[in-house]
């Protein structure tokens, strides 16, 4: 299989520029609060803000390194096809992931649709971005 780096790069900007626009305006002081996070308990976590996103940009490398294997292997070239991709692939693990979390994390059933549906919408932009790059 041909890597194409580029792509992979311009998918993992856009699953990052999601993730700040999930976790900042769009939903930022909803996650917090049923994270149980204040101003103050974000300040005092084990990473900087700096390191932490650095070493989420690292994971949203890796997760678009592995989707262009599948994006590949499946033969997807339409941004619909890396839609429904990436639907199945939440749908079987990433999904069940984020509900255990809720089973066994004691977080709320909110919390666990905000995270799952972030996912989702970040998978389904980054695989389609993935499918229609040449």
């Amino acid at each position: 299989m041909a890597v194409n780096y580029i792509a992979i790069i311009v998918a993992s900007i856009a699953s990052f520029a999601i993730g700040f626009l999930w976790h900042g305006p769009l939903f930022g002081k909803m996650w917090m609060k049923e994270m149980g996070f204040t101003p103050k308990s974000m300040k005092k976590m084990k990473l900087s803000a700096g390191a932490a996103m650095f070493w989420g940009f690292i994971a949203t490398l890796v997760t678009a390194y592995v989707l262009a294997y599948f994006v590949d292997y499946m033969a997807t070239t339409t941004f619909a096809l890396g839609a429904q991709l990436a639907f199945w692939l939440w749908l079987g693990l990433v999904a069940p992931v984020q509900f255990g979390k809720f089973l066994w994390e004691g977080k709320s059933f909110k919390l666990f649709v905000l995270n799952a549906a972030y996912y989702l919408v970040s998978l389904i932009v980054m695989t389609g971005i993935l499918a229609i790059w040449p």
